[in-house]
């Protein structure tokens, strides 16, 4: 019998199956006590491995998405949304805008909650299983032109294609350089149509030539996002003025 479990334990380790493998014995007991059949014990087995490992994907996936996992969405308060944005973050929820490559853009002034609101939509995807990355508009600008000098900005875009969607916060906050902003144009003309974008900015439409710095780069940018869009208006109080005042 030791010989069998040695031998059962070396296959389980060489298919990969370490919570069957930690687990068979314990499970095998209940069996026995509850009567179970052969096909009812070898579900339960498959059942945990399979919970297992989607419990440990979902923690890789969390890590590898940046985002502020603070940001949930039990700790969003959306009795202060409109019904318009409630029935959008419902349908966001589902995860079926990224399958057509449809990108989000949040709008709304300092302290509506936007940056929150997005973060918490994109956590509750990665806990379906996609795989989401977040990142500020800053931070990411200055990725890609790194890469640009480097001679590696088509193998970065390569690496940030996997991600079904990047969530990039407070475009337009900073004020970039024309070459930070041709970067950034160059990473929405790559996904365009293929990869979802979620965006967050302050600054409306019409001024997006602040962003962009010229005409033609401003249009080409909000034509491609705008294309296949969900397009979230804030029209709210700031939220984070709310909260000072009750504080007082």
């Amino acid at each position: 019998m030791k010989g069998l479990r040695k031998k059962l334990t070396n296959y389980l380790i060489e298919l990969r199956l370490p919570t069957i493998r930690d687990s068979y014995e314990e499970i095998a007991q209940q069996a026995t006590n509850n009567s179970l059949s052969y096909e009812q014990y070898l579900y339960d087995l498959v059942e945990i491995e399979c919970d297992n490992k989607k419990n440990n994907r979902i923690k890789r996936l969390l890590k590898a998405s940046q985002l502020p996992l603070e940001k949930r969405m039990d700790q969003f308060k959306q009795d202060r949304l409109p019904l318009k944005v409630k029935q959008q973050v419902n349908q966001l929820l589902t995860g079926e805008f990224l399958h057509h490559a449809t990108n989000v853009l949040a709008f709304g002034l300092p302290g509506t909650g936007k940056s929150h609101l997005l973060c918490a939509i994109a956590q509750e995807l990665v806990m379906k299983g996609y795989q989401i990355l977040f990142t500020t508009s800053a931070l990411l600008v200055q990725e890609l032109l790194r890469a640009k000098k480097e001679l590696e900005l088509a193998k970065v875009l390569k690496r940030l294609s996997k991600y079904d969607a990047i969530l990039i916060d407070d475009i337009g906050y900073v004020q970039q350089t024309r070459e930070e902003m041709e970067v950034l144009f160059t990473l929405l003309a790559d996904r365009y149509e293929k990869k979802s974008v979620m965006l967050t900015s302050n600054l409306p439409f019409s001024k997006w030539e602040q962003i962009f710095k010229d005409p033609m780069t401003t249009a080409a940018a909000i034509d491609r996002m705008v294309h296949h869009s969900v397009i979230i208006e804030l029209n709210i109080s700031s939220f984070r003025m709310e909260i000072a005042k009750e504080n007082k």
